[in-house]
């Protein structure tokens, strides 16, 4: 897949981690039909890489799946397996390298400007800033943006509507959101209420002109 391509064209990434595997792929599928074209599943949850092959399997070999906390070799392996064709990483490392030698793409973590100039050396197919609210927020992300103007960035921890619409306003070029998407689905919680989160920060996303 093209993940630069996607990033720039839908703006949102959702990222899915839970303690029951059956609700995270409800929570996944729900998602998706809602119309959240690019869905991360964490490996940092339960059963994750079931999760993923499981989803695959109900979307088909054209929607874009993602394995999220791709941390070693083995992570990235697994997730190739298991049928993702994008993988996310909190930082640089082996998951980068092995996932990039594997030719998928990779939103990689960074936090600080020699991070981001270490990812080109990992060849991270864009760059997610994590924790990003803890890092300054969209303040920080902007003056990033003056000695990399070209980069793709991602903030990534703490991003609810408000701060979606403020990041890509300073330059993003799309969001990932977890809990203020998410919510308690991926554990069991209200379905219903999270297709509703899901057409809130969809409009969101929407409304900020790139």
């Amino acid at each position: 897949m093209n993940l630069r391509a996607a990033l720039t064209a839908h703006r949102l990434i959702a990222i899915v981690r839970g303690d029951d595997p059956e609700a995270a792929l409800s929570t996944v599928l729900a998602l998706a039909a809602e119309g959240i074209e690019l869905i991360e599943v964490s490996l940092s949850g339960k059963d994750a890489l079931t999760v993923i092959e499981r989803a695959r399997q109900a979307l088909g070999p054209d929607r874009p799946l993602g394995a999220g906390t791709v941390l070693t070799a083995d992570d990235a392996h697994a997730a190739r397996r298991a049928g993702a064709d994008f993988t996310v990483t909190p930082a640089l490392g082996e998951g980068v390298r092995v996932a990039r030698e594997l030719g998928m793409p990779v939103l990689a973590g960074v936090l600080t400007p020699t991070e981001i100039v270490a990812a080109r050396t990992y060849d991270a197919t864009a760059l997610k800033i994590f924790p990003a609210a803890e890092a300054g927020g969209p303040a920080y992300l902007k003056a990033l943006r003056g000695p990399f103007p070209h980069e793709l960035f991602v903030p990534v921890g703490g991003v609810d509507e408000a701060a979606a619409r403020a990041y890509l306003a300073a330059g993003a070029t799309a969001v990932g959101v977890g809990s203020p998407l998410v919510g308690d689905a991926a554990d069991g919680g209200s379905v219903s209420a999270l297709r509703e989160r899901a057409r809130k920060f969809l409009g969101a996303v929407r409304d900020v002109t790139p």
